[in-house]
């Protein structure tokens, strides 16, 4: 008896090794026909847990200090959160098969309703800029998501998309058979929709608060935000700066939607880490462009070119520096 319960558990072991794994959301390399594309299946990352924070107590947080940083992706070490490019076909959302840039993992986690975007703008007043405060939820009504709350759906789209213009003249309009409504108004074809793709972010910032505590003895530091950017460009294709598109919460949010996704390793195939990992062992090279201080302003306020950059180094020295100072030789 006990045989034939062993080989039925070997029986069912392999036939759940060529099934399809009921993941969290990351890209496998399997076919819904059984064929693994590789020697094993790799499921490690996009079923795994995540690891959580260490609890920390305000009393043991005797020194902090916050800082805002800039991610560029023209920077080869930079380049995993880049690649792989995908794109937009007939409004399909082309991606890579095991393995999604950035981008695409925020924008389709975003239209899943598993990522909340705050918006950058008050949107009462569009001349106020602290979206990275989290103070402007762009949720669905109640009951609605994406593909059924047309409002929410609208607004989404202006953020993470770029729409056409509407023609002012119903005359000039191409129409459908019916092109008035029950009140007799003319309906207007829907605006084509340009969504921004993984080749139009340049830069991701990241909003972060490093912090001593005492109870551990450690220097840590905590990812709160994080942005993409893109370029500011006008309707005929002139670049006047960069913007950012939303803001995503990191801790909760954005930490349970990363940790599933491949990061690509140049060193070794077999040992890709999850996009939480990445960030978590700080994998990325970035500048700091902005710290707290009582003005609140950015570095580019008051230093200019190499100063700026040389400024930002000054203050990664001085975080260096304080951890280096707690402790007595």
């Amino acid at each position: 008896m006990s045989k034939i319960v062993l080989i039925l558990a070997s029986v069912f072991a392999a036939s759940s090794l060529f099934a399809q794994p009921d993941i969290n959301g990351g890209p496998i390399n399997s076919r819904e026909s059984g064929v693994i594309d590789g020697v094993v299946l790799s499921t490690h990352i996009p079923t795994k847990r995540l690891i959580p924070y260490e609890p920390v107590r305000e009393a043991d947080v005797i020194w902090s200090k916050r800082v805002w940083r800039t991610i560029d992706l023209r920077e080869k070490m930079n380049h995993p959160l880049y690649f792989p490019l995908d794109k937009v076909t007939d409004d399909t959302w082309v991606r890579d098969a095991t393995r999604w840039s950035l981008w695409t993992i925020m924008r389709h986690h975003i239209l899943e309703g598993d990522l909340t975007v705050y918006q950058v703008q008050n949107p009462a007043q569009f001349t106020i800029h602290d979206g990275d405060q989290f103070k402007y939820p762009l949720v669905p009504e109640d009951g609605k998501d994406y593909y059924t709350d047309e409002d929410y759906q609208l607004a989404l789209k202006q953020i993470i998309a770029k729409l056409g213009p509407r023609p002012e003249n119903p005359l000039q309009t191409i129409y459908f058979e019916d092109s008035l409504d029950a009140e007799g108004n003319p309906v207007y074809p829907p605006r084509p929709v340009f969504w921004y793709e993984s080749k139009d972010i340049i830069q991701y910032r990241i909003k972060e608060d490093w912090f001593f505590d005492k109870e551990r003895s450690v220097l840590d530091v905590r990812i709160l935000g994080i942005a993409p950017v893109i370029y500011d460009q006008d309707d005929f294709g002139n670049i006047s700066g960069s913007k950012e598109l939303f803001w995503l919460y990191f801790p909760t949010d954005c930490r349970y939607v990363f940790n599933n996704y491949f990061v690509f390793n140049e060193k070794n195939g077999s040992q890709w880490m999850s996009f939480d990992d990445f960030f978590w062992k700080r994998r990325f090279t970035s500048f700091i462009h902005k710290e707290e201080n009582v003005y609140d302003r950015n570095i580019e306020k008051y230093r200019v070119g190499v100063d700026a950059l040389m400024e930002s180094r000054k203050i990664t020295e001085d975080i260096r520096t304080f951890e280096h100072d707690v402790w007595s030789y």
